[in-house]
């Protein structure tokens, strides 16, 4: 290793900071710097690409400093994730103007967010049926027979559990455990506590109004330090987008990239009419869905940075009820189910389409009508649980493969892609969860239009 090199390295990656730090005290737009950090990581990835090879030291080496700004944020999201989503959800409860919205706001949120991954399943399979993609093109190294291999593993505890069972997961036996992250279905599991607390605090409002409004109090004032730690934390977002981004493509393996290169089109090819979909609900629902793309630009784009849908909840809720709009319950509602319910990239499009893709492997037609109509329904129960980070992807393919009596294994032969096809995934999960709680509050009619048409950008 050239210690100079990697020194040079770090360098060139300060300057970069530098510049965006600047954008920052000449008070230039979130979403500009946002933007601006972007095109600067994929830049700066791109020389750093060309100047070494992905597997070189030298850039092994600056990348672990890299880290430090882009795995460093991370952690710092991780961080708030979970007192966030267990916040969130009790502060729901607290703020909503009727509660006998209750019911109707939850099934709205949740039918939204299943159905259109229901909608998502459909697009991912006519997705791959156009493209004629098969898992028996894929050619098979060394790195997928391992990565099949590691599914094969996980799979094997989901393989001798029923549906009730893999329900039963759900729920928090242990909340305390949960509120680690210790579990698959550990997001899911907060929200139905949090949800338990909030139901027990409108009974006691009826009953015990003093001890209500005290316990309200209490809530409120620890929302309010969440949040403000919230916004501290996501005022590093451009930093954290110049590094995320920086390790992503300079670290990228384009032949691999070139050899699926198909399956990558076809997969953002289906990201996008997905999209276009929220942008039609939105549309249908009488909103301008250009407002939305405008405001919602920079939480997709860290979205598609992080890979982590629950990395981007907290700038999620901030960018639902300052700047879409959206009522406080209602935005913390749907920004937290989201994590886990329904996720439109990772749990709806990317099983279909490796489920259409490995079926004729095994002698199964998936054009069938029967095929089609059992993926669309299992891909839409199975979305519950998913968890909003890294691998959530995985964890959905797997119950999806499992319960059609497909090969999980076959799922590892994309293991060179993942990460790219992540980042979309990630972004459509996310622009699915805030457009649900844009409907959901217009239908109730607790939607700040004037916010909503608003020309100001999301800030943090």
């Amino acid at each position: 290793m050239n210690v100079w090199y990697v020194i040079l390295n770090i360098v060139v990656f300060l300057v970069l900071i530098g510049v965006l730090f600047y954008l920052q005290r000449k008070n230039v737009s979130f979403s500009k710097r946002v933007f601006t950090a972007l095109g600067l990581g994929i830049l700066f990835g791109l020389g750093l690409q060309w100047v070494y090879e992905a597997t070189n030291e030298n850039l092994t080496q600056s990348i672990e400093w890299y880290n430090l700004v882009g795995s460093g944020y991370i952690k710092l999201l991780q961080m708030i994730v979970m007192p966030l989503v267990f916040i969130s959800i009790l502060s729901a409860f607290t703020k909503l103007k009727r509660s006998h919205n209750l019911g109707r706001i939850s099934v709205l949120i949740i039918g939204l967010l299943v159905g259109t991954t229901a909608i998502a399943a459909a697009i991912g399979i006519a997705t791959t049926v156009g493209f004629d993609l098969e898992a028996i093109q894929i050619e098979q190294g060394d790195a997928e027979t391992a990565r099949g291999e590691q599914l094969e593993e996980r799979s094997g505890a989901l393989e001798g559990q029923s549906y009730p069972q893999k329900i039963l997961e759900l729920l928090p036996a242990n909340p305390f455990l949960d509120f680690t992250g210790q579990r698959a279905t550990s997001t899911i599991a907060v929200v139905i506590f949090a949800a338990f607390i909030g139901v027990a605090y409108l009974g006691v409002q009826r009953k015990e109004p003093v001890a209500a409004e005290f316990f309200k109090k209490i809530v409120d004032s620890i929302y309010a330090v969440v949040m403000r730690i919230v916004t501290v934390v996501l005022r590093l977002t451009p930093y954290g987008v110049l590094a995320i981004m920086s390790k992503t493509v300079a670290t990228s393996d384009f032949d691999a990239i070139m050899n699926l290169g198909e399956f990558v089109v076809a997969s953002y090819i289906a990201l996008i009419i997905m999209f276009a979909v929220h942008l039609i609900m939105l549309t249908l629902a009488g909103l301008n869905p250009l407002t939305y793309m405008k405001k919602v630009f920079p939480v997709l784009t860290f979205a598609f940075t992080s890979r982590s849908s629950a990395g981007t909840l907290p700038l999620n809720i901030n960018t639902q009820t300052k700047h879409l709009g959206v009522s406080e319950g209602i935005a913390n509602f749907s920004g937290s189910f989201g994590l886990s319910i329904g996720q439109n990239g990772c749990a709806g499009v990317y099983p279909a389409m490796l489920a259409v893709m490995i079926a004729p492997t095994v002698g199964i037609n998936p054009l069938t009508p029967s095929f089609i109509f059992t993926l669309i329904v299992v891909v839409a129960i199975s979305s519950f649980g998913v968890a909003g980070v890294g691998g959530g992807a995985t964890f959905a393919a797997i119950l999806v493969l499992s319960t059609m009596n497909l090969p999980v294994a076959l799922a590892g032969l994309l293991i060179s892609v993942e990460p790219l096809i992540d980042m979309g995934r990630t972004a459509v999960n996310v622009s699915g969860a805030m457009t649900s709680g844009v409907i959901t509050s217009k239908v109730t009619g607790e939607l700040d239009t004037d916010t909503y048409n608003g020309i100001q950008e999301a800030e943090a």
